[in-house]
């Protein structure tokens, strides 16, 4: 049996997964936690992938590896391979003044048309410039910039601290798209944003084709044998993705720590109403893509203020009626993305003596979240970009109530794909390219839904309180049309 390994190095954690190159099927696997701040010492994803590794068994009857990883954070390095500081998160929201400041001097719609991103606090630029603000000695040491896969990649291959070969940092198109210093149009890095952004020029790592090589892995590594083929490796979404084997007219509604809407793409989109971003694929396609920082964690804290399990808050909130008796919550707990509210907090509205029961707060709590998950379908919408299906995955995809109240949400079909480390899948099929030359085909099991009663309802009354505060509403009840006009008649 062959087998290869992909590497999943998300925001929460490092997970690795071994694979059958002939099957797909996962032989062993490891999982490594990451700390819960959003501006961290790079090492720890080093270490934790390292743990990782281990906690799989190691990697030294594996034949190929590739490292999958969360989008944009940065990782600042001098001359010689040092890390200059600790890196800010994507979900950092310290960058949002920095993101404020290059659109006024370039223009918001300038970065769109350039770039095809409507920049957002979370893009790879706004956290340059933030470096450059707050920290400038560390935004002068720094020769050389990567995300997060990029320099676990470089670190496989064998380089580390003091050595240099900053020349051997590679990526690929998805995480390339993801820095907002990229056309979708040349496929090359558009150096005078990156200047603007930073205020100079860094050496940036050489932007791969989706079947070339990165490099073979260097040697000492613990647990990970030398001489193997690493793969070009991509970003998160871009993996899943892959391993979903999405094409066009399918969209993925992702719940993890953040909440993604992603399709698959031909033609990069670039929309002027500023809520779709324009990313790359790991195919040669692309993905646009929209995005919340708010999403599986607020089930935990549900659960929380409940006393309950998560299980037993989907259990309460299926009791509850849609709409929940009017109760309505709007989950911006750490500010949000989309829309851009990035000093925001969440809100309860409506409650009164009648409502505000635990079923009620429960389902409240689950269609908060998920109206703003089924609002960014309607962006996707309003680009052009049709969606007849939608797969559920991430950690929160298991819950009843989530299937059913977002069937309940929208009118297309929705289909769950059959629980799987999709991002390290994703990856561990880029490992399978590196050995073969060509992306195996895995199948992937996925459950369609039972089509309960369209409840527009839910979706209305989300608008009503987001306009009430004086937040931006979904242009056109996105949130409710885009759906119907895209579904197969019921």
């Amino acid at each position: 049996m062959t087998l290869v390994a992909g590497i999943d190095s998300s925001t929460q954690a490092c997970k690795v997964t071994v694979r059958d190159l002939a099957t797909g099927r996962a032989v062993r696997e490891g999982k490594a936690s990451h700390p819960p701040q959003t501006i961290v010492d790079p090492e720890v994803w080093w270490h934790a992938l390292l743990t990782a590794v281990e906690r799989a068994g190691g990697l030294d009857d594996v034949s190929a590896v590739s490292v999958s990883g969360q989008q944009h954070t940065p990782v600042f390095l001098d001359a010689a391979g040092n890390v200059v500081c600790d890196s800010p998160l994507w979900n950092d929201t310290g960058s949002h003044a920095a993101m404020v400041a290059l659109n006024d001097e370039l223009g918001r719609e300038e970065w769109i048309r350039l770039t095809g991103i409507p920049l957002t606090l979370s893009d790879t630029a706004p956290k340059l410039r933030w470096l450059r603000d707050v920290d400038p000695a560390s935004a002068a040491k720094t020769e050389a910039v990567a995300v997060v896969h990029d320099w676990l990649t470089w670190r496989l291959m064998g380089n580390a601290p003091q050595a240099g070969r900053l020349d051997e940092l590679v990526t690929d198109r998805s995480e390339a798209s993801g820095t907002a210093y990229w056309s979708p149009e040349t496929g090359e890095y558009t150096m005078d944003l990156f200047e603007l952004a930073f205020g100079k020029r860094a050496l940036l790592p050489r932007i791969l084709g989706p079947f070339d090589q990165a490099g073979v892995t260097g040697h000492g590594i613990p647990g990970i044998p030398a001489g193997i083929p690493v793969g070009v490796g991509s970003g998160d979404n871009a993996a899943a993705a892959l391993a979903l084997g999405l094409a066009e007219g399918d969209a993925v509604l992702s719940l993890g720590t953040s909440g993604v809407v992603y399709a698959r793409s031909a033609h990069p989109v670039h929309d002027f109403d500023g809520y779709v971003c324009n990313y790359a694929d790991a195919t040669g396609d692309h993905l646009p893509l929209v995005a919340t920082l708010n999403a599986a964690r607020n089930f935990e804290l549900g659960a929380s203020l409940l006393g309950c399990t998560l299980a037993e808050l989907s259990e309460l909130a299926l009791q509850a009626r849609p709409g929940s008796d009017g109760l309505t919550l709007l989950p911006y707990f750490v500010g949000e993305r989309t829309p851009d509210l990035p000093h925001e907090r969440g809100s309860l509205l409506n409650a009164s003596l009648e409502n505000f029961t635990r079923p009620n707060f429960a389902r409240s709590v689950i269609e908060g979240t998920l109206a703003s998950q089924v609002a960014m379908l309607g962006n996707l919408s309003a680009c052009d970009v049709p969606v007849g299906r939608l797969l559920l995955i991430g950690g929160a995809a298991e819950s009843p109530a989530v299937q059913r109240i977002l069937a309940q949400m929208v009118s297309l079909p929705v289909t769950v794909p059959a629980a799987d480390e999709y991002v390290a899948k994703g990856s561990a099929m880029q490992a399978a390219c590196a050995l073969t030359g060509s992306f195996p085909s895995w199948e992937v099991t996925v459950e369609e839904l039972a089509r309960p009663p369209f409840e527009p309802r839910i979706a209305e009354q989300h608008e009503a309180a987001k306009t009430s505060l004086g937040y931006p509403s979904t242009p056109g009840a996105a949130a409710v049309r885009p759906a119907r006009a895209l579904s197969p008649t019921p």
